[in-house]
């Protein structure tokens, strides 16, 4: 099932408490299994102090809710705490393998109890899975739902507002949890080398750093990665679990990457420097390098923007819209969608032509600015938008560039004594604008 930390399902014969224990020989995953929201981890966005959700759960009375997330986020972890913090008999079915028949089952167990004991809270019924169920099913919760029969506590990977009856959404409250972040994770995992599956082995804080980064915020994988390795460990005698150990149990290679360290130069540096020598297959490599090493993927896009401009400028202006919509991607979507943005930026880069003129141009009009000092506007050209413009001369002597032929005139626009200043020199990539320039400057009577 798509939850936190896996756990044997309630069945119609034995249904459980959420807060029932996991064997000894149980998974690690469901052994570390958090017990109360002090335990949990994540999830700050629904879970602060004084939050709906929060509160629901605190108070024992909670609300009908869809939780929308993705593997490992806490889902299952959530529904068992609202179980426990209610006081109230916990049903858990899976929409994978779960039909009618079952449902009834346990709709029909909740009316019982509520029939013989009639103040009894209702049932938290924990329906994993809830898209995998069609309209027909989805629709034979509605009346248990409306009358207060269960709580249902629906689960999704998939985005409820496309795979559920609006009908049951309207009695229900949509919360979406996010992915773990690696820092999350980290606690879980360090909490976990306390538990007898890690028993008698030395963890070193590298080896929890790869589990960590390397699991995809989804704590369940993290947690039964390490209990493998630490299974090689205890049986290979080496009294470590290694690096190697843990690329074996979760099946992932180990990315030699700090974030805060060499390698985020490094690898940014190399992306740059290949996408400026037009190598799409290295851009795509370092970009890969750095997503699966854990770098904040703005940090990227930032560059991407930036070298929209430095290195490809005027030769392809549409560069720089791709790259500014990649960020924009990178902000509404987040990863790992925003990954494919990100791809699609770098090709773009990577191929398009190469000029780095505007970036000289703007290095050697500031050049000239510290060392010379900005000259006056030109009389014709300041403001005459305040009253006594007129009286200072401000804008006299203006000649409209459209009224011209081509709509280019022959006034001069630089400070007096800076006439002869010429920044901008479009290279061989600019060869348009080039044209164009030349153009401009004859029939204004300028060379050069």
């Amino acid at each position: 099932m798509d939850s936190l930390f896996d756990s044997s399902p309630v069945t119609a014969d034995a249904v459980g408490s959420a807060s029932s224990s996991v064997p000894a020989g149980g998974p690690l995953a469901a052994r570390q299994r958090p017990r109360s929201l002090a335990e949990f981890v994540g999830q700050q966005h629904l879970l602060s102090e004084g939050s709906a959700l929060r509160t629901a759960i605190e108070s024992g009375h909670p609300h009908s809710m869809i939780l929308y997330g993705p593997p490992g986020s806490g889902k299952t972890t959530l529904a068992r705490l609202v179980s426990v913090h209610a006081q109230a008999p916990f049903e858990e079915l899976s929409a994978v393998n779960a039909g009618k028949a079952e449902v009834r089952a346990v709709l029909e167990r909740a009316r019982h109890r509520r029939e013989n004991a009639p103040t009894a809270v209702p049932a938290v019924f924990f329906l994993d899975e809830i898209h995998r169920f069609n309209k027909a099913q989805q629709d034979q919760l509605l009346p248990a739902v409306e009358e207060g029969l269960v709580v249902l506590v629906g689960a999704t990977t998939e985005n409820p507002y496309f795979e559920v009856n609006s009908a049951l959404l309207s009695r229900t409250q949509v919360y979406e949890l996010e992915q773990l972040k690696a820092e999350d994770l980290k606690g879980l995992l360090r909490r976990a080398t306390g538990d007898d599956a890690c028993a008698g082995v030395s963890i070193s804080s590298e080896v929890l750093d790869f589990l960590a980064t390397r699991a995809g915020g989804d704590a369940r994988a993290a947690l039964n990665a390490l209990e493998v390795a630490c299974e090689t460990a205890q049986l290979s005698g080496d009294g470590e679990v290694t690096l190697t150990d843990a690329e074996d149990a979760l099946q992932r290679r180990a990315i030699r990457y700090d974030k805060a360290g060499d390698q985020h130069y490094d690898y940014i540096s190399a992306w740059i420097k290949s996408t400026r020598g037009s190598d799409p297959d290295a851009s795509l490599y370092y970009l890969a390098a750095m997503l699966e090493g854990g770098e904040d993927p703005r940090f990227i896009v930032r560059r991407m923007v930036i070298f929209a401009s430095e290195d490809v400028g005027n030769a392809d202006p549409g560069a720089l819209s791709v790259a500014v919509a990649a960020a924009q991607a990178v902000e509404h979507v987040g990863l790992p969608e925003a990954q494919y943005a990100l791809a699609q930026a770098a090709i773009y880069l990577s191929l398009a032509p190469k000029s780095n003129a505007a970036k000289v141009a703007i290095g050697a009009a500031r050049e000239h600015i510290r060392s010379s000092g900005a000259g006056a506007p030109p009389a014709s050209l300041r403001s005459a938008a305040y009253p006594g413009a007129g009286a200072l001369g401000r804008g006299r002597g203006y000649d409209y560039p459209h009224d011209s032929p081509g709509h280019v005139n022959a006034q001069e626009h630089l400070p007096s004594g800076a006439e002869h200043l010429r920044f901008y020199r479009p290279d061989d990539a600019e060869a348009q604008l080039a044209d164009r320039l030349e153009r401009v400057r004859r029939a204004r009577g300028r060379e050069g």
